[in-house]
């Protein structure tokens, strides 16, 4: 599933090409495709026709697009892209992709917005946008309002998440996964924040120093940062940009998929855990389970 960095990769083309644009109409290939949308495709449709697209926005995993048109009250074009979905800028006369489930004309000339997704877990909504649960009062769409702020954001509060950190009662992976928590950090960039910081993901979050926290965060960051600067990990044609284009991140990690290789700091073997029916990638010399 795209995380932090490549979601924000797509963002940042959908500002490029989308933003500022009037919507001409909207078809629904595949009712799956808006299945949050509780009214249904035709509703879904209609209610995007005549709107401008204000900007391109993310928090985590999530990208939205705020709509102009205050008669039609304040929401925006929700996405969450999931295992496969694809947000891609293309002519209107090109060929249909295989796995198109909306698209979306402009009254300009310039080239439509479509959604393809090959296992239709993504999806797309119009929902109103409300004052965000987390700090900073940011307003977000109502379906994701729970979620945190992510490590990018002026919201995001260093220390009010190493003192959540120390409340609960579950080990650093699971919580560098749960999106009330932080938001935008998938099992990719886990693995690897928690890599450079030297922590294994089994250590319990309470067993943490302020200090260990910390340089957490600064991993996290850092990786996720260095993602962004080569347009993301891609391990297959399932994620790309609004041009159709892979990121390359996938040739600078450094745990993650490299089941038997070498670490990169130590040259001890990398293992192979399985972690939440998916699986952890980790140094046994350089990330111990012991408490830091």
């Amino acid at each position: 599933m795209p995380e932090l960095p490549e979601v924000e990769v797509v963002r940042d083309g959908l500002s490029r090409w989308v933003a500022g644009r009037t919507v001409m109409g909207a078809d629904v290939l595949h009712a799956r495709a808006v299945r949050r949308h509780l009214p249904g495709p035709a509703e879904f449709a209609a209610r995007l026709k005549g709107r401008t697209v204000r900007s391109a926005e993310r928090r985590g995993k999530y990208l939205w697009m705020p709509l102009g048109d205050p008669e039609a009250g304040a929401d925006a074009l929700l996405a969450h892209l999931g295992m496969s979905g694809q947000l891609l800028v293309t002519e209107a006369d090109s060929p249909a992709e295989k796995h198109l489930r909306v698209r979306l004309g402009f009254t300009d000339a310039g080239g439509e917005l479509r959604f393809v997704d090959q296992r239709t877990f993504g999806h797309l909504m119009v929902a109103p946008l409300v004052v965000s649960t987390a700090p900073g009062g940011r307003p977000v769409p109502e379906p994701i309002a729970h979620i945190a702020a992510d490590p990018f954001e002026d919201a995001f509060d260093d220390e009010v998440f190493a003192l959540r950190l120390a409340a609960r009662q579950t080990e650093i992976k699971r919580a560098l996964l749960d999106q009330s928590l932080i938001s935008g950090v998938g099992n990719i960039y886990a693995d690897e924040a928690l890599w450079r910081a030297g922590l294994h993901g089994g250590v319990p979050t309470r067993s943490l120093s302020r200090a260990k926290v910390d340089e957490l965060l600064t991993a996290v960051r850092a990786v996720m940062r260095e993602a962004l600067g080569q347009g993301g990990t891609s391990f297959d044609s399932l994620y790309v940009n609004v041009n159709g284009e892979s990121g390359y991140f996938d040739r600078s990690l450094n745990v993650y998929g490299r089941e038997g290789e070498p670490c990169g700091r130590c040259g001890g073997p990398v293992l192979r855990e399985a972690f939440m029916n998916r699986s952890s990638y980790s140094c046994p010399r350089c990330q111990p389970r012991a408490a830091v």
